[in-house]
């Protein structure tokens, strides 16, 4: 017996989603939930979708697919609804799975406010909540966490995080993701709401939604930052995009409860199309090993009074970083992506979509909701994963 799911949101974004939640195994029925008719109807007739979807699963509102007998929502809607539905998810007995941000707003106390809500939520209702963020899942990040819990780092000495997106960069440019998200039944109510923000002073900064670059050295390292310093770079040359926010690019130091400092850049001015592995990393240095871009060094320290090690380094493709999934879910996953080729015509599963890491932030949410157990990324402040 497997889980139930909801889709909720099926734009851009979330339809990108919608089949892979689908193909998983421990997946046995997928409803299906937008204010957009058109797009329901979309999935709702493809033949694909016909043996876990009955068209009596499908919905117009959050409300209504609250009501359904439902195992877990998939909140895929825009950055600013994410906190308050998901809320209401778990408040009618749901599980739930987010996209990035928790939420995203001007005004950071308000973000702050919200994320202590998703937590108190989460430890009342005894549902799981689980933020789909992309970096944790990368290859380099799955890597880290097994050295960090070998102990192979040593103590934690540095590390720092970067997500350079410049607003204009080809094939993600940031204001066509605005255009997106401000179109639409949902979206078109955001400008006024936005607005609103601005005349009380609240302006908007990268660092609004700067998990990207934080959540890996952090999951990594499995800490929390207790003080903090920011420079900020503020947009000059009148460009609408930024007429909302009062820094274009922030960099900040902090010091984390481990000792060691971390620093995080958030950049969306930044001329270049920088390779993923640049634009979107980390680095962690530690006493007796480091990571920066796919190399791994090793001093083989591992007391004070040792005698001197060879430094060793070794660089590793991404694709060697990964932890394996479950058979079962590989071959569900191969076969979605292969659904239009004969099995001759398959061939290898091979993991595609933002760096290959979709699949794994897929494959996370139904297993820990079959298992019992909280997800990687939650909000049980109670339940330390994985280090305790």
């Amino acid at each position: 017996m497997g889980i139930s799911i909801g889709m909720v949101g099926l734009g851009s974004f979330g339809s990108v989603f919608a089949g892979l939640f689908k193909a998983h195994p421990r997946v046995d029925r997928i409803a299906l939930c937008d204010a957009e008719p058109e797009r329901v109807k979309r999935f709702a007739e493809d033949p694909w979708f016909a043996d876990k979807f009955n068209p009596k699963d499908a919905y117009d509102s959050l409300d209504a697919i609250c009501k359904a007998d439902l195992d877990a929502l998939v909140i895929i809607t825009q950055p600013w609804l994410h906190a308050p539905q998901c809320i209401q998810a778990m408040e009618s007995g749901k599980d739930v799975y987010s996209a990035v941000p928790v939420t995203c707003l001007p005004d950071s106390e308000e973000v702050l406010d919200w994320c202590d809500r998703i937590i108190q939520t989460s430890l009342r209702t005894g549902k799981h909540y689980m933020l789909g963020e992309t970096t944790v899942f990368h290859p380099q990040t799955m890597f880290c966490r097994k050295k960090a819990l070998a102990g192979e780092f040593g103590d934690f000495v540095y590390a720092e995080g970067e997500y350079c997106h410049d607003v204009d960069v080809p094939g993600c440019s940031l204001r066509e993701v605005n255009r997106k998200r401000t179109s639409g039944k949902l979206g078109s109510v955001w400008p006024e709401k936005l607005e609103g923000y601005r005349k009380r002073g609240k302006l908007s900064t990268p660092m609004n939604y700067p998990t990207h670059s934080v959540s890996g050295p952090v999951f990594v390292m499995g800490t929390r930052a207790v003080k903090v310093s920011a420079c900020g770079y503020r947009n000059r040359t009148a460009d609408p995009f930024f007429a909302g926010y009062d820094f274009s690019n922030v960099t900040a130091l902090f010091r984390l409860a481990n000792g060691a400092s971390l620093r995080i850049a958030e950049m969306r001015e930044a001329a270049g199309r920088i390779s993923p592995l640049e634009s979107e990393t980390f680095r962690i240095l530690g006493t007796s090993g480091s990571f920066s871009e796919n190399i791994w060094y090793s001093n083989g320290r591992t007391g004070s009074r040792e005698a001197i090690h060879p430094q060793v380094q070794t660089r590793y493709e991404s694709a060697e970083l990964f932890d394996p999934l479950p058979p079962a879910v590989t071959e569900a996953f191969r076969d979605y992506q292969n659904r239009n080729r004969s099995d001759a015509e398959k061939g290898d599963f091979v993991p595609t979509g933002h760096g290959g890491i979709r699949i794994w932030c897929t494959s996370s949410s139904p297993r820990s909701m079959k298992n019992g157990r909280v997800s990687s990324i939650h909000g049980r402040p109670d339940i330390i994963w994985p280090w305790g």
